[in-house]
C-alpha cells in the first residue's frame, strides 16, 4: 500500500508544475497580446486600414520663386489629373474606347491601364480644364479626378537657365532641382473605404488629407537687372552672331548675384525642344582661358608684394623669350616700345605681365591665384558648378609661369573671375556667392535667411584701392575706353583669349572676348563680367565687343538703381579724337587703329577689306564714337548693282548712314534695333532702291 505522505507530495508537485505551466502560458498570451496591441499596434492598424481603404494621391503645390523685391519668377497653378480605379471600372473596353479621343491616347494603351491589378492608376496627368470637364461630363464608373500643381514662368525665357524647369514630378535643372526638397512640399491623399475587391463602399464618407505646399524661395536676383542683361545679350547675338554670349553680375560687398544669363537659352515650358547644352547657366558651369582679365590677379599680387611700380619703365619688343620659346604680345610683333608699367596695364602688354610673374615666382603667384578662389568651386547654390583648371606647382616650369601670368594655359569660370574682382572692389575680401536670400513657408514664416559670408581676406585694402585706380585708368586711357559711362567713374579690364580645341591645340580664328568691371570706383555697387564666344561678325576684341556692351547696359542699370553720378570734379573731360583713314585695311588692322583712338568699329557687308567709312577720315569726334565701315574686296567700290548687307542689330541712324552712301533709300518701321529687313541681306538691288528695315526696342533672343 502506497505511503499517503508520498502520494500527497507527488500531487503537490504536479499541481505546482501545472500552476507554473498555466502561468507560463498566461504570460506568453499576455506578452503576445501586448506585442500586438502595443508594439505592433500602429503597423497592424495601418495594414488593416489599407485593407479597408483605398487612396488617390493629391500632389502638393510647388513652392514659388521670387526675385529680391518679391516679384514672381516661377509660379504654380492647380490643374486636374484623370485617375482610374480599375476595380470600379465596369466595362474597361468601352471606357477605353470612349476616353481615347478625348485623352489623345491609344485605345489599347488605355485598356491595359484600366485592367491593371492596381487600386488606382493615372490615365493622364495635368490636363487642360476643357479636357477634364469633357471626361467629367461622361460620368464613367471608376474614373475620378485629383489635383496637381503645374509650373508656369510669367516672364517666359527670362532667367530660364538660372531657374531651371520642372518635369512631371520634380525639378530637373537649375534652382528647381537644387532646391527640390524645399520646393516640392508634401503629398496629400483622397481616401475612400472599399470592400475586399477594391470597390468603393456606397454612402461611406471620403476623407481628404491636405497636401503641404512647398516652401518659397526669395532670390538675390533683381528682375529688372536680369531683363537689362538679357536684352543686351539678345542684341549681341544679333550684332556679332557668336556661338554664345554670357553675363553675370553681383553686389561685390555681399556676394549676392544680381543677374546671370547666357544666350542662346530656352523656354522652360518647352525645354525638350532645344539641345540640353542650353539648359545650364554658362557663367557658373563653363570654364575657359580667361585671357587678359586674369592679369588683374597678377597685378594685385605684384602690388601686394611690393613688386609693382607704375612709374617704372618697361621695353616691349613685341615678344618675350622664355625657356627657348618666343611668347608674342597681342601687337603681333610690333611691340609697345618703352612704356611705364601703368601704360603696360592700360595697353594690356603680355611681356610686361610675364615680367611681373617672374618677379613673383611660382609659389607666390600661385598662392594668390588660389587665394582669389581659382581652381576650386565657389560653393554657389546652383547645380553643376565648374572649378576650372589651374596648374599644380610641380607642373609649373618657366613657360607655364609666363603664360599663367597673363591668363593663358589655364581655365577659370566666369563666376570665379566675378568673385575675384569683387574682392578688389570691396577692399580685399573674397565673398561666397549665393542666389537664394530667404526661404519662407507658404504662410510667409521665415525658415532660412542667408547672410553674406567672407571666405578670406586676399589682399590689403590699400592694394585693392590701387588696383581699382589702375582699372579706372584702363577705362580712361586704355583698352577699356569704350566702357565709359558719362558721369561715372568706371573700373574695368578687357580680355581676348584664343580658344583651345579638344586636343589641346589652339583653334584658329576662334576667340572668347570678355570684359569685367565695377561702378562707381569710389563706392562699388555692382560688378559685371561679360564674355562673347566666337563672334562671327566684327573684330574679335573685348574692347570692340564687350566694353561697349558694358557701357550700354550699365547706363540703364545705374539709372534703375538710382546710383548718383560721381563727383564731377573727379571726372576727366571727354577727349576729341581724329577718325583714322581705314580704307583698304583689313578688319583687324582697322580695329587696332580704332582701339588706339578709343573708337568703336561697326562692320557692314562682306569681304576682306574696308572700302568705305562713316564718319570720314579726319573728322573730329568724341571718343567712343562708332565708325561704320563697308567691307568688300581690294579696290572695290559699291557701284552698279548693290548686294544688301545684313543690318541686324543696327540702329536707325546707322542704317540710314550706310544706305545713304550706298545710294539707297530707307523705309524705317519702328524704332530701336534692326531685327528684320526687306529685301533680305544678300539680295542685289539697283542704286536708288528703297530698303524697308523693321526696328524693335527690345529684340527677341
Amino acid at each position: 500500500m502506497p505511503d499517503p505522505s508520498v502520494t500527497l507530495v507527488a500531487i503537490r508537485k504536479r499541481l505546482l508544475f501545472l500552476f507554473f505551466m498555466i502561468l507560463l502560458v498566461t504570460l506568453a498570451l499576455v506578452s503576445r497580446l501586448a506585442w500586438i496591441q502595443i508594439v505592433r499596434a500602429d503597423e497592424l492598424y495601418e495594414q488593416a486600414w489599407e485593407q479597408w481603404n483605398r487612396s488617390i494621391p493629391a500632389r502638393s503645390p510647388r513652392g514659388l520663386i521670387y526675385d529680391r523685391d518679391g516679384r514672381l519668377l516661377a509660379g504654380s497653378t492647380t490643374v486636374e489629373t484623370i485617375v482610374a480605379i480599375p476595380p470600379q471600372v465596369e466595362d474597361p473596353r468601352q471606357t477605353a474606347r470612349i476616353l481615347a479621343p478625348i485623352l489623345e491616347k491609344g485605345e489599347e494603351e488605355l485598356y491595359e491601364l484600366l485592367t491593371l491589378d492596381r487600386s488606382a492608376i493615372y490615365l493622364k496627368r495635368k490636363v487642360e480644364a476643357e479636357v477634364a470637364q469633357a471626361v467629367r461630363d461622361l460620368d464613367l464608373p471608376g474614373i475620378v479626378f485629383t489635383t496637381e500643381g503645374k509650373r508656369y514662368y510669367p516672364n517666359g525665357t527670362l532667367a530660364s537657365q538660372l531657374l531651371g524647369f520642372v518635369g512631371m514630378d520634380q525639378g530637373w535643372a537649375g534652382l528647381e532641382i537644387y532646391y527640390e526638397e524645399q520646393l516640392k512640399g508634401r503629398e496629400g491623399r483622397i481616401l475612400f473605404p472599399s470592400d475586399n475587391l477594391g470597390r468603393e463602399i456606397p454612402h461611406e464618407a471620403r476623407q481628404y488629407v491636405l497636401p503641404k505646399a512647398g516652401d518659397d524661395l526669395y532670390l538675390t536676383i533683381d528682375e529688372t537687372i536680369q531683363y537689362i542683361v538679357e536684352r543686351e545679350l539678345a542684341r549681341s547675338m544679333l550684332e556679332f552672331q557668336p556661338k554664345q554670349a554670357m553675363i553675370i553680375a553681383a553686389n561685390p560687398k555681399t556676394g549676392a548675384i544680381l543677374a546671370a544669363a547666357s544666350k542662346p537659352d530656352y523656354d522652360p515650358l518647352h525645354y525638350e525642344e532645344v539641345d540640353s547644352s542650353r539648359w545650364a547657366l554658362a557663367p557658373v558651369t563653363s570654364s575657359f582661358e580667361p585671357g587678359s582679365t586674369f592679369k588683374l590677379t597678377t597685378l594685385a599680387a605684384a602690388i601686394e608684394e611690393g613688386l609693382y611700380n607704375k612709374h617704372e619703365f618697361f621695353h616691349c619688343t613685341g615678344y618675350a623669350n622664355v625657356a627657348g620659346h618666343q611668347i608674342g604680345c597681342w601687337t603681333a610683333g610690333r611691340g609697345h616700345g618703352s612704356i611705364t608699367y601703368l601704360q603696360a596695364v592700360e595697353s594690356s602688354c603680355n611681356p610686361a605681365f610675364i615680367n611681373l610673374g617672374q618677379r613673383l615666382g611660382t609659389e607666390k603667384l600661385f598662392s594668390y591665384i588660389h587665394a582669389f578662389g581659382y581652381g576650386q568651386k565657389t560653393g554657389i547654390d546652383y547645380p553643376g558648378e565648374g572649378d576650372g583648371l589651374i596648374f599644380d606647382l610641380e607642373q609649373v616650369g618657366p613657360l607655364e609661369l609666363a603664360t599663367t601670368s597673363f591668363g593663358q594655359g589655364i581655365s577659370v569660370t566666369p563666376l570665379q573671375q566675378l568673385m575675384a574682382v569683387s574682392a578688389i572692389a570691396n577692399g580685399g575680401y573674397l565673398m561666397k556667392p549665393y542666389l537664394v536670400r530667404e526661404i519662407r513657408s507658404a504662410s510667409g514664416e521665415l525658415i532660412y535667411e542667408r547672410k553674406p559670408e567672407v571666405v578670406r581676406q586676399v589682399i590689403s585694402q590699400e592694394t585693392a584701392r590701387q588696383v581699382a585706380e589702375i582699372m579706372e585708368s584702363v577705362v580712361l586711357n586704355g583698352s577699356a575706353i569704350n566702357a565709359r559711362i558719362e558721369g561715372y567713374r568706371i573700373a574695368g579690364k578687357t580680355g581676348t583669349a584664343q580658344k583651345v580645341g579638344p586636343g589641346g591645340a589652339y583653334m584658329g580664328g576662334e576667340y572668347i572676348v570678355s570684359f569685367i568691371g565695377f561702378v562707381p570706383v569710389e563706392d562699388p555697387q555692382i560688378v559685371v563680367y561679360i564674355a562673347v564666344d566666337t563672334a562671327t561678325r566684327g573684330a574679335q576684341w573685348g574692347s570692340q565687343i564687350c566694353a561697349p556692351m558694358f557701357g550700354r547696359m550699365m547706363g540703364d542699370i545705374l539709372n534703375y538703381l538710382q546710383i548718383a553720378p560721381s563727383d564731377q570734379s573727379t571726372l576727366p573731360e571727354v577727349k576729341i579724337v581724329e577718325v583714322p583713314d581705314l580704307h583698304d585695311l583689313t578688319v583687324d588692322e582697322a580695329a587696332a587703329l580704332a582701339e588706339r583712338s578709343g573708337l568703336l568699329l561697326r562692320l557692314v557687308g562682306e569681304g576682306n577689306y574696308i572700302i568705305n567709312q562713316t564718319p570720314k577720315a579726319g573728322a573730329k569726334v568724341p571718343q567712343q564714337t562708332q565708325v561704320v565701315v563697308y567691307l568688300g574686296e581690294d579696290g572695290e567700290n559699291p557701284a552698279g548693282a548693290i548686294s544688301l548687307p545684313d543690318f541686324s542689330g543696327f540702329t536707325v541712324r546707322e542704317v540710314a548712314e550706310v544706305l545713304s552712301w550706298l545710294g539707297l533709300r530707307l523705309n524705317a518701321e519702328g524704332s530701336g534695333i534692326a531685327i528684320y529687313q526687306e529685301p533680305d541681306s544678300g539680295t542685289t538691288v539697283e542704286p536708288g532702291s528703297a530698303v524697308t528695315v523693321f526696328f524693335s526696342t527690345f529684340p527677341e533672343p
